[in-house]
């Protein structure tokens, strides 16, 4: 299912959003392909996050208190500056970022792999607490930075690779976490003005793709599957895929299989809508 820009009419604005314990570099291969095939590419870094992983390693301050709302609205400054409706492609917390600003009506249609549950998805699996475990087993934490070692990495987002492969991908592309989005989604459905609540069955919300991969431990499809079951009330297209054997990390071989999927889903499913003001 590979969708080619074989002429400017064709052509796609793709907005990538990295997830946590990453950067834009994360999306690398994904955006490789699709400029090759003629789509414009746009991946940003979180607020405060360009710089490259080795510098955030060596001095993760700017990760400190980083809000949902901070990464959310950045996001919607940085797509109103497209010159029309972009496809949203998030992945874990980007994933869930790219649920927000799809409620909010931005978007020709919008994609989130292996994402973060908004407010309302009770589906809670042990992967997934304990992938959040390291941020959320201390609320000291809640305004600063959470590591991961190489093992609890390998564990949560690598598991179906190598320790010799997971470890590489650790060294290109790890950075720490941030602890708040983790607090503010973690307890949400404790919190009536949650930041990741949705109107599930808001009317202009654009297309929506829900994937992961079967082997994930952060979101399992069984955490997927409740998304969609949620977000399905809304009228637009609604759908739900899960890639067997791979596991959380977007680069995993194989990923080309991934990326050409979500495009053509969006491709075809696509709103075509303005903007709103």
């Amino acid at each position: 299912m590979n969708s080619t820009a074989s002429d400017p009419a064709s052509a796609q604005t793709i907005v990538l959003i990295h997830g946590m314990w990453m950067t834009p570099l994360s999306w690398e291969h994904w955006a490789e392909r699709y400029r090759s095939q003629g789509h414009t590419v746009v991946a940003k870094a979180w607020p405060g996050l360009e710089a490259e992983p080795q510098e955030l390693r060596r001095d993760p301050s700017p990760l400190r208190n980083i809000s949902i709302t901070d990464v959310v609205d950045h996001y919607e400054k940085i797509i109103r500056t497209v010159d029309r409706p972009p496809i949203i492609i998030g992945h874990s917390f980007g994933g869930l970022f790219a649920q927000l600003l799809a409620d909010r009506g931005l978007g020709a249609a919008a994609v989130a792999l292996g994402t973060g549950a908004p407010k309302g998805v009770l589906r809670l699996p042990y992967s997934t607490l304990r992938a959040a475990w390291p941020a959320l087993g201390n609320p000291a934490n809640l305004r600063k930075e959470t590591p991961l070692t190489p093992k609890q990495f390998h564990w949560c987002f690598t598991n179906s690779l190598s320790r010799d492969e997971s470890d590489a991908v650790y060294q290109r592309y790890y950075i720490p976490g941030s602890a708040r989005p983790f607090f503010q989604a973690g307890f949400a459905n404790f919190n009536p003005k949650a930041v990741t609540k949705v109107d599930y069955g808001n009317p202009a919300r654009p297309p929506l793709l829900l994937m992961t991969g079967a082997e994930d431990r952060i979101c399992p499809p069984s955490v997927n599957e409740a998304n969609f079951k949620k977000q399905r009330k809304a009228p637009s297209a609604t759908d739900h895929r899960e890639f067997p054997g791979r596991c959380h990390f977007p680069g995993q071989d194989g990923w080309e299989e991934v990326a050409d999927f979500a495009l053509s889903w969006t491709t075809e499913h696509s709103n075509g809508v303005e903007i709103p003001a």
